[in-house]
């Protein structure tokens, strides 16, 4: 199908990559993996024939037709929905319109005994056929499908492509390029603007009628669903399993031990010629064996070992105060834009600890509640934030916050404390800041570089509700897996909006559902949400949830029963009472705040004249303050426990 055979690039003196060789044949699904910088986007377009190696070849046979998604593209927004989809089939479209020409000649012709009619009747024919071949007679349908199964509504395709943001207009693309059905697909990142439903049927798509696929993603269960087989570029060599990603990964771990063991025993070797021939350099009766011993010493390759796996670090968030028993209470919370509702009547309580995850089609609402919550944008209802509350706030417009005058070490080391700080150049490396680049001013970051970095200031920032909008858009699968380690062990409250199924997986127990101007809570999590989510838009496109066969659901799963739910039960009451207590002290110390800051506005506009009966009051209520306090810290600690 296609093969690389020896290629080697070099930017500049330094290799990239060499000596790569591997062959894709029919149907197989390959998954490029590997380190931000190791080179996978570079291959994929040397193959694609945009890019040309500094050594080796690309060959595919004549008739093989390659399509190519890169991770950035410039779509059209001359045309509709619809139009632009089909463009695709331009040769269909070319034939079909032959195909009419020839049936209105048939028409008009009478001579119906010449040479030239039978040729005419014979090529009409002929045309006819391939067009069918093509799929000419069911196009439409196949292209209406494809769009609805990326996301896009049927009230959508008559809509200018203008209108839509880049993500969806990069839809359109990938749209185009499944629709042109070529015999090997190379995608960089596709997932990266699909929700979590076009993403099951982008899988699903892949599997039943990709011919071929060589894809990069960041996105775990993806690749593991869709590929049976994993090639790895690591330290400029690339090495080929004919397995899915995670039996690659324990592969992975066993050739790294054993290159560690014989990079060891290597380094003994080396060092017992050295040692000998330094013993011996001045001894003419050894001069034979030592010039032999230096020969060896010379012709030695030194043993590489790949690059380590940054999942060993472990991050934890600084420790901070308690936030309200309920960070965040939504009481019939609505938003619109002119006549377009966004959610409407949305209830929601977020208890502190839990950790939960808004999802839904990309539209639905779930960025614009996000900003209600953080009160960048005025809403109707009523929202309200618990007292104690501070919340860490990650989104991409975060990234343009950063001082473009700090290099990427001075960003961290700003905010990191305590023995943190011995540890900052672990914590850049984990997300992809290695070597050099630690030394970069931010002003000349990429924007994912920029976001990974606002996601390392965060992470070191002392606040008990985490509120993440699409947090792993710019992370590798060992970053991710740092992030939801460091998440896991949060002991506040977390918001994460994600369509990231495998990082979602064992890290959130509620869901909230953004749809139809609606928001629907769902206990569990994210594999059981997708399998008793009423499967309307899976019937309309042909396809059934991925099953989900992780070891945290199945233990989930096991904890369940009468018995457990009325312990539950119990549990809830007695924390309803708790709560209601809880409520009335944090009523109170609003209201013992309001009183002090009127006393302070007061003395401060009495012309330094003293009020005695003010201070005295302003005195009282600091007493007062601290009892209630104490009271709040004591009901919460009940409620914990």
């Amino acid at each position: 199908m296609i093969s690389a055979d020896n290629l080697k690039v070099e930017f500049g003196a330094v290799p990239l990559f060499s000596d790569v060789s591997f062959v894709i044949n029919d149907k197989e699904r390959v998954a490029l993996v590997g380190k931000n910088g190791a080179g996978k986007s570079t291959l994929l377009k040397i193959l694609a024939g945009l890019q040309k190696p500094n050594s080796g070849i690309v060959s595919t046979p004549k008739d093989v037709k390659i399509g190519y998604l890169p991770q950035v593209m410039r779509p059209s927004d001359s045309k509709s929905v619809k139009e632009e989809a089909e463009t695709a089939f331009v040769e269909i479209r070319r034939i079909f319109d032959k195909v009419e020409r020839l049936k209105n000649q048939i028409v008009e012709r009478t001579d119906y005994e010449s040479d030239d009619y039978r040729e005419l009747i014979d090529t009409y024919a002929r045309e006819n056929d391939r067009l069918s071949m093509m799929g000419g007679d069911n196009y439409h349908a196949e292209l209406e499908q494809t769009l609805l199964g990326l996301g896009f509504k049927r009230s959508d395709f008559d809509r200018p492509t203008k209108e839509f943001s880049g993500g969806w207009r990069m839809r359109i693309e990938l749209a185009k390029l499944l629709l042109v059905n070529p015999d090997i697909l190379l995608l960089d990142e596709p997932t990266n603007h699909l929700d979590i439903e076009s993403i099951q049927w982008l899988e699903n798509f892949l599997i039943k009628r990709g011919n071929a696929v060589l894809l990069v993603s960041h996105d775990k269960a993806f690749i593991n669903n869709v590929t049976n087989r994993t090639i790895e570029i690591s330290c400029g060599k690339i090495y080929d399993y004919k397995v899915k990603y995670d039996e690659f990964i324990l592969l992975r771990k066993e050739r790294r031990e054993q290159q560690i063991r014989a990079f060891e025993n290597q380094q003994r070797e080396i060092a017992n010629i050295k040692e000998f021939i330094e013993r011996f350099r001045y001894k003419p009766t050894k001069s034979i064996q030592v010039q032999n011993r230096v020969k060896v010493l010379e012709k030695i390759v030194p043993i590489v070992i790949d690059e380590e796996d940054n999942k060993t670090l472990r991050l934890k968030f600084p420790k901070s105060v308690r936030s309200g028993s309920y960070p965040v209470i939504c009481d019939s919370v609505g938003k619109k834009y002119g006549d377009h509702t966004v959610f409407s009547d949305v209830n929601m309580t977020i208890n502190r600890g839990e950790k939960v995850a808004f999802v839904g089609r990309n539209g639905e609402g779930k960025s614009t509640f996000v900003k209600c919550i953080m009160g960048e944008i005025p809403f109707d209802g009523n929202l309200t934030i618990a007292y104690n509350t501070h919340i860490g706030y990650y989104a991409q417009n975060q990234a343009q916050m950063l001082d473009d005058d700090l290099t990427v070490f001075q960003t961290i080391d700003n905010v990191a404390v305590g023995e943190i700080r011995s540890k900052i150049r672990d914590i850049l490396g984990a997300f992809m800041f290695g070597g050099d680049s630690i030394d970069k001013k931010v002003k000349v970051l990429s924007g994912g570089e920029r976001s990974r970095l606002a996601m390392i200031r965060l992470l070191l920032t002392s606040v008990n509700l985490l509120i993440l909008d699409e947090p792993t858009n710019h992370l590798d699968l060992a970053s991710k897996e740092v992030l939801k380690e460091a998440i896991l062990a949060f002991d506040g409250t977390a918001v994460i909006v994600s369509h990231d199924r495998e990082f979602l997986d064992g890290l959130v127990t509620k869901i909230y559902e953004f749809g139809e101007g609606k928001v629907q809570e769902h206990l569990g999590g994210i594999y059981e949400f997708l399998r008793k989510k009423t499967p309307d838009f899976f019937t309309n496109i042909g396809i059934t949830p991925a099953s989900d066969t992780s070891q945290s659901s199945l233990k989930r799963e096991k904890v369940s029963g009468r018995a457990d739910y009325e312990i539950w039960k119990e549990q809830e009451r007695k924390k309803r009472i708790l709560s209601k207590r809880l409520e009335k002290c944090e009523k109170r110390v609003n209201q013992i705040l309001t009183d002090m800051r009127e006393i302070e506005k007061q003395l401060h506009t009495s012309n330094g004249l003293e009020n005695h009966s003010m201070i005295s009051k302003y005195s009282e209520l600091t007493v007062t303050l601290k009892e209630v306090e104490a009271e709040w810290e004591k009901v919460m600690i009940a409620i914990e426990s």
